[in-house]
């Protein structure tokens, strides 16, 4: 807080002191003094008073008034100035003011009688500065502390316009209540709009809007799988067919300045239910394969070399499984096998069933069975 100077008390001292001298020399008038009485006029702080005096200087008359001389008080003429009739005097106390500019305390004696006369003293720019107090406040004796916000040059963006001020404001908000700029709770200010104004800031005024859009999607169909004893082991049959469902999405949209900035998913609500489709799969066992080793089968000797088949086939392996369901010396299919009359699986028959049945194939439909190994028949 601004306190006073231990000097500006004087101030009821000065004034007691001229008030009784200016009454003695009222009454000293006509008084037969050593030398010829001058008549001047002295004014104290734009207080005007006629007196009548014996001494020769402007000096002499304020001791002789009880006005004491500080090096910040104004005094005019000099106070070696000598006396004549019709002399007008000026004296005007010196007062602090204590200047606090954007925060900052300038302490500054002045002899200005109003606030508006003392502020020059600050500069140029303070000539439109923002004043805590009026301008034509009279200056009291013992002083005063004044806030002082000086102009700052700003601008802002907003609504697709750039607007420029010369602005004594101390925040962002307060700029932009000086400009007209209004904001929504969601718009969006940068900087924030608590933050000081300073000297060149630009400041920018996003337009926010949040809304919400729903998309339809999809939901698939769930596989439910039941058990049937009339079908074989390894078959299986659609009983019921799935039939996707429909969901209803709804989505969170934030935009700034009309462009999408994102958009979250808030909540998924299905509004029709998938059907599942049901999948029958045999657990019936298929009967053993019959016995074939009694059984002849005659391999004509057609000169190809079944041998090297087998061997590119199956490594000579009657028992080679693949497990993408191929079976024996020539990696016979279920299908195929059953197709040239084996049954059961081609690895449970005899080298020479296979060897037979592969003849068969081979006179039905060439090696072209066998595409990557039919070459080593003729070899």
């Amino acid at each position: 807080m601004f306190r006073s100077m231990p000097r500006l008390t004087r101030r009821a001292r000065i004034l007691g002191g001229a008030t009784a001298a200016l009454a003695v020399g009222a009454v000293g008038i006509g008084v037969a003094w050593g030398s010829a009485a001058h008549a001047v006029t002295i004014s104290i702080d734009g207080s005007e008073t006629e007196v009548s005096t014996r001494v020769d200087t402007v000096g002499e008359l304020l001791q002789e008034q009880g006005i004491e001389v500080d090096a910040q008080d104004a005094v005019a003429p000099a106070p070696e100035t000598e006396l004549s009739d019709g002399l007008f005097i000026v004296f005007r106390n010196g007062k602090l003011i204590n200047w606090v500019v954007d925060g900052q305390e300038r302490p500054l004696w002045t002899t200005a009688d109003t606030v508006g006369e003392a502020v020059v003293a600050l500069g140029e720019r303070a000539r439109s500065a923002w004043l805590s107090v009026d301008r034509s406040k009279r200056i009291p004796v013992d002083g005063l502390a004044v806030d002082v916000r000086l102009p700052k040059s700003a601008s802002v963006t907003a609504d697709g316009s750039t607007k420029a001020a010369a602005t004594t404001a101390v925040t962002v908000a307060d700029l932009l209540a000086e400009l007209g700029i209004s904001l929504a709770a969601t718009d969006l200010v940068q900087p924030a709009p608590e933050t000081a104004v300073t000297e060149g800031m630009s400041v920018r005024v996003y337009r926010v809007e949040l809304s919400d859009f729903t998309r339809r999607v999809g939901v698939a169909f769930p596989t439910e799988k039941r058990n049937d004893a009339s079908m074989y082991v390894g078959t299986t049959k659609v009983v019921q067919a799935g039939k996707n469902g429909v969901a209803v999405q709804t989505f969170k949209r934030t935009t700034r300045d009309g462009v999408v900035v994102t958009e979250k998913l808030a909540s998924t609500k299905v509004t029709t239910q998938p059907t599942a489709q049901v999948v029958a799969v045999g657990t019936k066992k298929r009967p053993a394969p019959k016995p074939t080793a009694t059984k002849s089968y005659n391999v004509s000797a057609d000169g190809l070399n079944w041998a090297a088949l087998a061997r590119c086939e199956s490594g000579g392996n009657p028992r080679a499984v693949n497990p993408a369901g191929y079976y024996g010396l020539y990696q016979f299919s279920l299908s195929t096998w059953r197709g040239v009359g084996g049954s059961g699986n081609p690895a449970a028959a005899s080298s020479s069933e296979q060897t037979y049945r592969a003849q068969l194939l081979y006179k039905r439909s060439g090696a072209g069975q066998w595409p990557s190994c039919g070459k080593y028949l003729f070899t």
